[in-house]
């Protein structure tokens, strides 16, 4: 989904390459700007910026602290939370419940 303009909010935005332009405003801006704007930047394990609201897919077999299961390589994620910490994504998994991950290990879908 393509944002709109962080200066006049205009719908009309678009996306070149790396960047999106305005053509209302002619305002330019890259994706990890709008992110350092907002304040909380969180990356997966590729340098791609995570938003709330994402689909993530975990790159390695997670052990579940307090339980003898773990999350297999592969388990898609929906509907993540960005939040400050350490294990900055909370989310809902199958199987599991609520839980916490670290960006580091996953992708994003």
């Amino acid at each position: 989904m393509i944002p709109n303009c962080p200066k006049c909010n205009s719908e009309y935005t678009y996306e070149d390459g790396n960047l999106f332009i305005c053509p209302v405003c002619a305002y330019e801006w890259t994706d990890d700007e709008q992110a350092e704007e907002n304040g909380l930047v969180v990356k997966d394990a590729f340098g791609n910026i995570l938003q709330d609201g994402d689909t993530i897919t975990i790159i390695k077999d997670l052990k579940v602290k307090g339980s003898s299961s773990t999350l297999k390589i592969g388990t898609k994620v929906k509907n993540i939370r960005l939040v400050e910490g350490d294990h900055n994504i909370e989310c809902k998994i199958d199987g599991f419940g609520g839980m916490k991950l670290k960006s580091e290990f996953v992708k994003k879908a």
